[in-house]
């Protein structure tokens, strides 16, 4: 029972794949035959749009003051007295005023005016002339609207963001209401506001891009005509297609119909070539696959496979892969539990590694609790497990105080190794020579002898004379330092930088002093602090890093390197650290600090 159960339920599945396939047709072949039908009516509206839209153009361009005119009617539309929708016969206010233009200026002929003519004219004609121009135009944008039979012409002015317009004329039909109701014909001076799709297409309409936008059952039209006093002058016009739109539904909705119920027919009789093809030894490989997901006995579904599915076709190439698959999967589970191994033991020996580099950076503060001269805070943040940053600071002799900084080329643990190699020799060379120029140069000697990979590390180094406060230093491409006086700001010194070591072999470094007075600070860095970047690729920067310190100039080593770590956290927020942070911070109290 509950396997005959299934084997039903699975036709049903099929079945309804096949009615949802034929319903997915009908729909489309619903919605592409009518969006086709649309297409074609919207092509022929927007094309008589066009010439309707031109002719209207060419109405109001046939005065030569029409801009003259577009600009007074857009500036005084409550000053004039307009005769709407009248045939001009014998007998209209507007061959008054037209008679009474004549009798001022006998010599002008009216159509043809120019702008400079109407410029020139007394306020009184100005504005006869106005008048009579506008009820002759609306006359002539009547004919075109009952022509053509538009639901709606008219001329609007607009600007930027589109969002609302100033009605210069609107078209009527014989017996048509004017006012400001719903589908009344608007009077010069009407503004309204503009719904989105109209702004969009007013706005493509200035760009010359014409065309058709849906407004309900409506469509609208727009044309630039050109830009007067600062606003564009748009010839504006509205279709009904609602009863057109009606007819191509009502006819594609029957066609999709017949074609429909021939589709369910053709998939009666697929369904039972389904049934006997493809069912049967489907629903063998699938009940295989679950016996496999709950046991995962890849030896027992494959000889189970072997013997029940013979089928020479696409299913009979699926239960093939299904017993390819399940023993691929065998033998990737395998190579994943050694891969899990091996990784584990990897990160045992990362973690490891990372505790010996972070033991052999300097690390107990303060690191010379009995010299009150001087105290000095450092840390380095690594970008992977290990890093190739470093620092370190000793005592030359009872009065010299090496200090250096360093940043290997490269991150992880090539960079760990080449960093421990250069800190262990920059040590040994730094104990036996008093000028850091000099230290450069024999250790950029000693590692270019044997440097087969090519690496490199920028070092600044500085040897502080503790008595006086003089600091002498030399810089093999690395980032400048940063000094802070006792009565100043923190500042970047900009020092010469030479060739980084362990890139060319002979490079030549250039020692620089730098004076410290009781109560400087020293900031030192590598390029992680100032390559520090956010999400959006932004990096911190040295002019960042300058006015961080600067936000609390006299705090001690450790709060300075605290406050800029949080600066920087704060900065990049949730992006990746891409490279090691590594900061040291030198406070010099001078050679009496400490004493009674």
């Amino acid at each position: 029972m509950i396997s005959d159960y299934k084997w039903k339920s699975l036709i049903a599945q099929v079945a309804a794949l096949f009615m949802v396939g034929v319903l997915t047709i009908g729909i489309f072949t619903y919605l592409s035959q009518k969006q086709v039908a649309d297409s074609t009516v919207t092509q022929q509206t927007e094309s008589m749009a066009a010439n309707i839209a031109k002719e209207t153009m060419l109405s109001l361009q046939e005065y030569p003051a029409y801009q003259w005119l577009v600009r007074y009617w857009y500036e005084h539309p409550d000053e004039l007295d307009i005769e709407y929708d009248v045939v001009y016969d014998v007998g209209t206010r507007t061959e008054e005023k037209y008679n009474h233009f004549r009798e001022h200026h006998p010599d002008l002929v009216m159509k043809y005016l120019s702008n400079e003519e109407a410029e020139a004219l007394s306020a009184e004609d100005q504005k006869l002339f106005a008048e009579i121009i506008y009820s002759w135009l609306i006359t002539r944008v009547n004919q075109i609207k009952q022509t053509y039979h538009v639901d709606y012409l008219f001329c609007v002015l607009t600007e930027p963001p589109y969002d609302r317009q100033f009605f210069l004329f609107s078209a009527a039909e014989p017996g048509s209401v004017r006012g400001t109701n719903y589908e009344e014909v608007y009077p010069l001076g009407v503004i309204s506001t503009v719904a989105e799709s109209q702004q969009n297409a007013m706005q493509r309409a200035c760009e010359n891009e014409s065309h058709l936008a849906d407004a309900g059952s409506y469509v609208d039209y727009y044309t630039f005509v050109e830009n007067v006093a600062g606003h564009d002058v748009l010839i504006g016009m509205t279709y009904n297609l609602s009863g057109i739109r009606r007819d191509i539904e009502r006819q594609t909705w029957r066609g999709t119909s017949i074609a429909m119920f021939l589709q369910v027919c053709l998939s009666l009789l697929c369904l039972a070539g389904i049934y006997l093809l493809v069912l049967s030894p489907l629903r063998e490989v699938q009940q295989n696959i679950r016996e496999y997901m709950h046991t995962k006995d890849g030896e027992k579904v494959r000889k189970t496979l072997s013997v029940a599915v013979h089928a020479k076709n696409e299913i009979g190439e699926l239960s093939q892969d299904v017993i390819d698959l399940t023993q691929e999967i065998d033998d990737h589970v395998e190579r994943i539990a050694n891969i899990t191994a091996e990784r584990e033991r990897i990160g045992v020996e990362l973690a490891l590694a990372a505790r010996i580099q972070a033991n052999t950076l300097p690390n107990v503060f303060p690191p010379f609790p009995d010299r009150h001269e001087f105290d000095i805070y450092a840390a380095m943040d690594p970008a992977k497990e290990v890093g190739g940053d470093f620092y370190d600071y000793f005592l030359i002799d009872d009065d010299h105080l090496a200090l250096l900084i360093a940043d290997v080329s490269g991150k992880g643990v090539p960079a760990a190794l080449f960093m421990m190699v250069s800190m262990i020799i920059l040590q040994n060379v730094a104990e036996n020579q008093k000028s850091p120029a000099d230290i450069l140069g024999h250790v950029n000697e000693l590692i270019c002898q044997k440097n087969p990979e090519e690496m490199f590390v920028s070092v600044w180094l500085g040897i502080l004379e503790i008595s006086t406060g003089r600091m002498t230093a030399a810089n093999a491409g690395h980032e400048y330092p940063i000094l802070k006086d006792p009565d100043g700001p923190f500042r970047l010194i900009k020092d010469r930088h030479g060739l980084v070591i362990g890139a060319m072999k002979d490079a030549k470094y250039t020692d620089y002093e730098l004076q410290l007075a009781p109560g400087s600070r020293l900031f030192l860095y590598t390029d992680g602090l100032a390559e520090a970047t956010d999400a959006d690729g932004r990096m911190f920067g040295t002019d960042r890093a300058v006015a961080v310190l600067n936000t609390k100039i006299d705090t001690e080593p450790e709060t300075i390197l605290a406050n800029m770590k949080q600066a920087v956290e704060e900065f990049v927020r949730d992006a990746e650290q891409f490279d090691d942070l590594t900061m040291l911070c030198l406070a010099y109290h001078g050679a009496d600090a400490g004493k009674d």
